[in-house]
């Protein structure tokens, strides 16, 4: 990892209108926990359904999107990725060290208001809610490789990232079973279902499997965004 790199992009982040909406959406999910608990709507299912479908299914790849594009897609779009390249760092350094910064973000944004929103429902009834937090920050590990790979390779990162995790995780999730197995947000499901003994959370995909995808899809973003980045130009980000 590499300290300064590190730090301007942290201080690129949270300058942003990026900020904006890494502060946001966490706080509509803190919003809507403390309004079912004001309500009475506080119930084991409803905690459940709100923490999985509001805080691993959107919160959570909303947020890593942000970060992982975030974090080294604008350099590359507006130039200023030259300055890095052209220092004697290691590519394998960069991408690490921005994969760190996005992870770091998503488990700040995503990870921590998904344990205090399941706090304020439920407690720690059934360990729901740190099953939904390790899930949540499992997630944000692996999104955010992903999701820094497609901000490597490719200019519509973002277009791309959002249709994977609206169309093909959410919509497409929810009537075809393959495409829901080939998920992300399944796979850390499973982990979470694994970790609570609460009967609304089941996932479809077998936590051996769920665990080898999750370590492989990291591992493979990370590769790809360091090869990626090897074989970029320096003139190309003029």
């Amino acid at each position: 990892m590499n300290g300064t790199i590190a730090m301007i992009t942290f201080r690129a982040m949270l300058g942003r209108k990026r900020a904006l909406l890494l502060l946001g959406l966490p706080l509509l999910l803190l919003v809507l926990a403390a309004a079912l608990k004001v309500t009475g709507n506080d119930d084991l299912d409803v905690s459940a359904n709100v923490l999985q479908k509001f805080g691993l299914a959107t919160l959570l790849p909303l947020l890593a999107l942000i970060a992982g594009t975030g974090v080294i897609g604008p350099e590359i779009d507006d130039g200023q990725i030259m300055y890095v390249l052209t220092k004697p760092i290691p590519r394998e350094v960069i991408v690490l060290t921005k994969l760190l910064v996005a992870i770091v973000l998503v488990t700040a944004f995503a990870a921590v208001p998904t344990l205090l929103a399941g706090l304020i429902l439920t407690g720690t009834t059934a360990q729901l809610t740190p099953a939904f937090a390790i899930g949540v920050l499992i997630g944000g590990v692996v999104y955010s490789a992903v999701f820094v790979a497609l901000a490597v390779a490719s200019r519509n990162a973002v277009t791309i990232g959002l249709l994977y995790a609206l169309v093909w995780e959410s919509l497409l999730g929810n009537f075809a079973p393959g495409a829901k197995s080939a998920s992300i947000q399944q796979w850390c499901l499973s982990v979470t279902d694994a970790l609570t003994g609460a009967s609304p959370v089941r996932s479809t995909v077998d936590l051996p499997v769920a665990i080898g995808l999750l370590v492989a899809v990291t591992l493979v973003g990370a590769f790809l965004a360091t090869f990626r980045l090897r074989s970029l130009p320096v003139a190309s980000a003029d």
